[in-house]
């Protein structure tokens, strides 16, 4: 998956240095809900284990061709969120430097369509932090409302006693 910037694409062994490099940064794990990188070791671990998956993709920039963040989704069984079977759960992070460059935007709305048009879901969910707005913004322009419902989100691994703000957006 592409848009003019960026290329949604699996993730891979050698991404293990960059994703560490961006993944240790103490301001940007926490505000996903888990803990900053502490080695390229337990970034290789988490490409082959968390991110190994068909529906999460590293966000490559194509002007440097390096991993810049996450950008994937959970289905029902996998979520943080009580969603319906044919619901998904969109998450993403984009490393410090790429912050208000439109960046996430750009590979949400990508997502959006790619999980409407391609994959049928019906409903996506997300959440996000209080103490980071930046990404409910980032919810908001892609037309996800707040539903006014507070979650814990007991699958994280840093996080899960601190309440999120649950966001929608339904298939038109």
């Amino acid at each position: 998956m592409e848009t003019e910037r960026i290329l949604l694409r699996p993730w891979r062994d050698e991404d293990a240095e960059t994703l560490y490099k961006y993944a240790s940064d103490p301001e940007v794990g926490p505000r996903a809900g888990w803990p900053p990188h502490k080695s390229v070791e337990e970034s290789l671990e988490i490409i082959r284990t968390l991110f190994h998956s068909d529906h999460m993709w590293a966000i490559e920039l194509k002007e440097t061709k390096e991993p810049i963040g996450c950008m994937g989704y959970f289905i029902y069984g996998e979520s943080n969120i009580n969603i319906g079977e044919n619901d998904a759960e969109v998450g993403y992070w984009v490393a410090r430097p790429y912050w208000n460059r439109g960046i996430c935007t750009e590979a949400l709305r990508r997502l959006i369509d790619y999980c409407f048009n391609e994959k049928g879901f019906r409903t996506l969910w997300a959440d996000y932090f209080p103490e980071n707005p930046a990404s409910g913004k980032v919810m908001e322009k892609c037309g996800f409302h707040d539903t006014g419902d507070i979650n814990y989100c007991s699958r994280l691994q840093l996080g899960s006693d601190r309440p999120v703000k649950v966001m929608k957006l339904e298939r038109l």
